[in-house]
This record gives structure tokens, C-alpha cells and sequence, in this order.
């Protein structure tokens, strides 16, 4: 389906910052949907070659991303966010919406991060305080092949939902509405400080149902963080 199918959603400029599984895969269906996607990893342009030819994404270096951008994506490793350049979204458009898509993986991957675990921060709010911009969580909890895979239509009886937070609401509502576009229903979770109900290993992590299951879920999470993920 593209972009002119849509009846009443115009193209957005939207510029993507990490092109890992899920980076990969939104450039994939946000490209076929029409819209104007600009991509960037911490390797350089050359190294998305490939991925640009496959989906006509513009490859770019991180600080030229958000040039212009309605929506920005950061899906970079947690531990990579403090690197990423500064002013990242100086040049994104007025009341643009920044995805961010992470989760703090301590043991596994990103090491102990003091305000995470001393501060009791949620994951996205130390996110945001390194952006300098706020952000609406999304995606974090999803496979990245279902981004592929399970988009269906609204209505559709097995259709997904994904959650999502954010204190922006105009921010909130645009990412939702991107989100449909892409073939699943949302969940609003609450605001950044709520956050803590979709990250790993709460109970809607990873989940895959709809709506009422997706709601349910997120009213049985702990705000204690699962042994697993604490350092």
C-alpha cells in the first residue's frame, strides 16, 4: 500500500537514527507507505547503501537525520544514546515527535547506568534528559519482523495493538496515528513517568494481542524492577 491510498495522510519527512532491526524495518514499510525517510547509523552513510537501494531511503549521517523531520525515530542501543551528536533535533520541524524505542538491557548489553538505577528513572525519561527533547516511547516491547509481518487493518479482529507513552499529547496523537498507518492499533500507557508498565519484562513486553489484552497487561505491571534487568 502506498502513501496515495491513504485518503487524508499527507507524507512526512521522517528521519531515522539507528538502522538495527526495528530502524531497519520501519525504513522498509514507512518508505512503501510514501513517506520521506531519511536514515543515519553510527557507521556513516556508506555503510546503508543496501538499504537504501532496497527502499529509497536517503542515507545520512546522524546530525543531518532530523533535518527537517516531522517524526524522529532513536532506536540506537541504550548505551549508545549519551553518543549520539549534539543538538541531534536542532533542525527538526516545530513540534516535531521523537520515537524512542529503547530498553536498559544492564546485563546484556548496556552496563550499569547510574540514574537508571539510582534515580529510578524510567528508561525514556533518562532518554529525553540526554536528547534534551521529550519523547514518546513506542515499539520497544514489539518484534521487529512483526513490523513486517503483522500489520493489519483497523478493525481487523487480530489486528496488534502496541503501547505507547508520552507527555506531549499532540506528539502522542501524531506517533498514533503513524502507528495505525502502519497496520496497528495503540494503547495509551500514560506519561514518560508511566513508562516502567511496557518495559522489559513487565507483562505487555513482547506481548502480541489486541487492544483489551494490551490494556490488561499494562494494569498488571510491577514499577519494581525485574531482577533480570537491574545491575
Amino acid at each position: 500500500m502506498h502513501a496515495h491510498e491513504l485518503p487524508g495522510r499527507s507524507a512526512m519527512k521522517i528521519g531515522i537514527i539507528g538502522a538495527g532491526n526495528i530502524g531497519g524495518n520501519l525504513t522498509r514499510r514507512l518508505t512503501a507507505l510514501g513517506h520521506d525517510v531519511s536514515v543515519a547509523n553510527s557507521r556513516g552513510p556508506e555503510t546503508l547503501k543496501d538499504l537504501a537501494a532496497e527502499t529509497g531511503a536517503t542515507p545520512v549521517r546522524a546530525e543531518e537525520a532530523a533535518e527537517g523531520a516531522e517524526v524522529v525515530i532513536v532506536t540506537v542501543p541504550l548505551k549508545a544514546v549519551p553518543d549520539l551528536p549534539a543538538g541531534l533535533l536542532d533542525g527538526a520541524a516545530e513540534g516535531a515527535a521523537v520515537i524512542d524505542t529503547n530498553n536498559y538491557y544492564p546485563k546484556q548489553r548496556d552496563g550499569r547506568i547510574d540514574a537508571i538505577e539510582d534515580e529510578g528513572l524510567t528508561e525514556s525519561r533518562w532518554v529525553e534528559r540526554h536528547l534534551g527533547h521529550p519523547v514518546i516511547k513506542a515499539f520497544n516491547g514489539t518484534y521487529a519482523q512483526d513490523i513486517l509481518d503483522r500489520p493489519l487493518p483497523a478493525g481487523h479482529p487480530d489486528r496488534m495493538a502496541l503501547p505507547v507513552a508520552g507527555d506531549d499529547e499532540a506528539a502522542k496523537a501524531k506517533v498514533r496515528a503513524l502507528i495505525d498507518e502502519l497496520g496497528f492499533d495503540t494503547v495509551d500507557t500514560g506519561g514518560i513517568d508511566d513508562s516502567w508498565r511496557q518495559q522489559p519484562d513487565t507483562p505487555v513486553y513482547g506481548l502480541r494481542a489486541g487492544t483489551d489484552a494490551v490494556r490488561a497487561a499494562l494494569s498488571e505491571a510491577s514499577a519494581q524492577r525485574p531482577a533480570d534487568f537491574r545491575y
